[in-house]
């Protein structure tokens, strides 16, 4: 029973968010916690002496900050708001699962620790001065806007780092605590799934004039970039010899925090994309896992 509930825990957090969405919805203020949690518990897991940047990570950085100003961009032609989930769904960091999704594919789970670090430090510089220029903030300047972002986006992505290597060093034993109550993370996850999926749908229906088209558009936009960018970071992780650990990178996204950061400092609406992102990026992760398991058992027999 219990492996059955973890099986399906997406679609069981999401149908729960939609749902009950007129009461979870009313959690959202917990999210940034949750997403804090998160990253701690997988911090707890990272030693400074596993790190080691190498030449593939600085191209995927570069494509992740660059490839979502290009994408707004050329997207902002079509409607600015779908623009916008289009530019969060680009930028937003590594999920913290995609650890475990390149381990039972057997790809290298050191290169893509090391980049699930460097992006949420980069993305807590980078995004709190790009966020101000594509939605700005009502009545204030773009430096108070930066301000403020840094102040709500920083804590969480690199908080979370200092803490877990800080008790590492200096109180070891609650330390090794932690590590072993990793699993938890995967609830977490569910929860703050639940969370803003209720928070997306209230939106959605709370619209006095909805407007389906770009909703669609938004949906489409990440389908688009989702498979865009699995198979961008497999091209790149091919030519320094790890195309499955560089295409998780680049294209398993941490949603929730996508989410959140659309309904906080974008145009609320554009967080359908990166909620649609959420179930392109399953589908794909599926499909790679049922290949994985029918190469398997192709060898043994």
């Amino acid at each position: 029973m219990l492996k059955f509930i973890k099986d399906w825990t997406l679609p069981i957090a999401m149908c729960l968010g939609v749902l009950t969405y007129p009461w979870v919805s009313k959690l959202a203020f917990i999210t940034p916690y949750l997403i804090f949690a998160m990253l701690l518990l997988t911090f707890s897991k990272l030693s400074p002496k596993d790190i080691h940047i190498r030449s593939a990570h600085i191209w995927l950085i570069a494509i992740q900050v660059i490839g979502s100003l290009l994408v707004y961009a050329l997207v902002r032609f079509y409607h600015p708001i779908v623009a916008q989930g289009a530019f969060i769904c680009v930028l937003v960091p590594t999920a913290t699962s995609a650890a475990v999704i390149v381990g039972m594919l057997g790809g290298n789970v050191a290169f893509l620790t090391s980049y699930l670090l460097l992006c949420n430090i980069v993305v807590a510089v980078i995004a709190p001065a790009l966020m101000p220029l594509i939605e700005p903030q009502n009545d204030l300047s773009f430096i108070e806007s930066f301000l403020f972002i840094c102040r709500q986006v920083g804590p969480i992505l690199l908080l979370p780092l200092f803490i877990a290597w800080i008790l590492r060093y200096f109180t070891p034993k609650l330390h090794e605590k932690i590590t072993h109550i990793h699993g938890l993370s995967f609830y977490l996850w569910a929860i703050a799934l639940t969370i803003v999926t209720g928070s997306t749908v209230k939106f959605l229906v709370v619209q006095e004039n909805p407007d389906y088209k770009i909703e669609i558009s938004l949906a489409v936009a990440a389908l688009c970039i989702c498979v865009g960018q699995f198979l961008l970071g497999r091209r790149i992780g091919r030519h320094y010899g790890d195309p499955i650990s560089a295409g998780q990178g680049l294209g398993q996204k941490n949603t929730i925090l996508a989410i959140w950061m659309a309904q906080a400092y974008l145009n609320p609406l554009s967080s359908v994309a990166p909620a649609a992102y959420v179930l392109w990026q399953n589908i794909i992760n599926s499909y790679q896992l049922w290949l994985k398991g029918r190469k398997n058992k192709e060898q043994d027999i």
